[in-house]
């Protein structure tokens, strides 16, 4: 090691990865079965269990603001963490909408079209990854919200009368889920160009 990389080092230490950001995606991770086994439980009719599947969902969620939150603020942000946050979020929202389809609350298709989606935009992060990040945009963004809200709904216990204003909230959500992933692979192709085209100039 030059005496320049050595004080670079120093300078901007790695962090190591058992730290709070990464406990917290593998706490994420371990509730991900526990969510999954009180929502089955007696075919979903069990009202307690209901809401104890929501309240490990919500609580798994949390861990999702907070480990990002403390992995930029306190220096935190490693390549397992970068790994692992995202599965751990697809865990969850996939155990969330497979369980509600097997329940019969949720139409497959709703369900596959997610799914497809959300893991296909994970391997594109991950093929992309050397050329650089794309940045979250309105519309990812507005996925994790509409996806978020249209669980949590369908999630709580609510009377019969109100599915369809249910169906409406998870077409929403997943109408925003396919078109900006959508976006998201044209921007992965045209950062993948970029950079295959700055390697090119740099030989």
């Amino acid at each position: 090691m030059s005496a320049a990389e050595a004080r670079n080092r120093r300078a901007h230490p790695v962090p190591s990865n058992w730290n709070i950001a990464n406990y917290l995606t593998v706490l994420r991770l371990l509730l991900v079965p526990v969510f999954g086994w009180l929502l089955l439980s007696a075919d979903g009719d069990t009202h307690w269990m209901r809401w104890a599947a929501l309240g490990v969902f919500l609580g798994a969620a949390l861990t999702d603001r907070y480990d990002g939150h403390l992995a930029r603020q306190h220096g935190l942000e490693t390549a397992v963490g970068a790994v692992a946050d995202p599965i751990a979020d697809k865990a969850l929202t996939g155990v969330a909408l497979v369980g509600l389809s097997v329940l019969g609350e949720l139409p497959w298709w709703m369900t596959v079209l997610v799914l497809v989606r959300e893991w296909g935009i994970t391997l594109l992060r991950f093929w992309v990854i050397r050329h650089g990040v794309i940045p979250a945009s309105p519309g990812g963004k507005l996925k994790t919200v509409l996806q978020m809200a249209a669980l949590v709904a369908y999630l709580v216990p609510l009377p019969d009368v109100l599915d369809p204003a249910l169906y409406a909230l998870m077409l929403a959500a997943v109408v925003v889920t396919v078109t900006s992933g959508v976006d998201y692979v044209f921007r992965a192709i045209a950062l993948r160009r970029k950079g295959r085209a700055g390697a090119e100039q740099a030989r």
